[in-house]
């Protein structure tokens, strides 16, 4: 019976550790929501980021839709100012901007081909695009390090990050530690405390991306982005706990 107790002890933390992480995972304790699928949150706790190629108006373009999977509503990324692939041009960033901190994001692609991007820190891109597994792909920490494929659920179904990011540290306005993230794709643990070292795809991609060729990283803290691409790529479920990480280490 002891053996039974022990087993089934150890069955429900598994599930406990386990429902905090995939598609349909609830904030974890201290998290704070910041879309929950309504147009008041969207337009309360988010704004379009004031890129060099901004060309979107408040209020926020992005449309809230019917969920296509489950009930409830999402948010479509596919603004008209960013029609053609503009990235810059609609991106919308959260008002609270972070340093440390453990995301969960779930994202729906609706037609092959589909691109948006999850940027950490207004800075640094976790790719959304379909069909492609490289490090430009679907789940790569941008331009470098690629991805498993595998977790990814496919067109029309949602799937999810779940990220641990502790930001650069710096001395005397100088770098001494670069960022890094661990990342779970529908929960399968896919990069490991990853360094993150540049912005990439210049001014209009982020936060210093226009600085050394996106080599010079400021300390300065920035909001979760959401990249607009002219694409119907859906998100709901996010949400952010504020971390305070002292050692080099994400992993979790």
């Amino acid at each position: 019976m002891k053996i039974l107790y022990i087993g089934l002890f150890i069955l429900i933390n598994i599930i406990n550790v386990n429902a905090q992480i995939g598609v349909g995972a609830k904030p974890i304790k201290g998290a704070k929501m910041y879309f929950d699928g309504t147009r008041s949150m969207l337009d309360a706790k988010w704004t379009y980021w004031k890129s060099p190629r901004l060309a979107a108006t408040l209020p926020i373009k992005w449309e809230i839709v019917q969920d296509p999977v489950d009930a409830g509503t999402a948010m479509n990324s596919n603004d008209p100012a960013a029609a053609g692939g503009k990235y810059g041009s609609a991106d919308i960033v959260t008002k609270d901007e972070f340093r440390d901190f453990r995301l969960h994001i779930e994202f729906l692609i609706q037609n092959p081909g589909g691109n948006s991007g999850v940027y950490l820190q207004n800075r640094y891109e976790i790719q959304v695009l379909d069909g492609d597994s490289t490090s430009h792909g679907m789940a790569a920490v941008i331009n470098e390090k690629a991805a498993s494929y595998t977790p990814y659920n496919g067109l029309g179904k949602w799937n999810a990050y779940d990220i641990t990011f502790r930001a650069a540290r710096f001395k005397d306005g100088k770098r001494t530690e670069p960022a890094m993230v661990t990342i779970y794709f529908n929960g399968e643990k896919i990069h490991t405390n990853q360094i993150i070292n540049q912005v990439w795809g210049g001014p209009n991609s982020g936060i210093d991306g226009g600085n050394d060729g996106g080599k010079g990283i400021t300390d300065t803290p920035g909001g979760l982005k959401l990249q607009a691409e002219g694409h119907n790529v859906m998100y709901r479920n996010v949400w952010i706990k504020k971390l305070n990480l002292k050692k080099m280490n994400t992993d979790f």
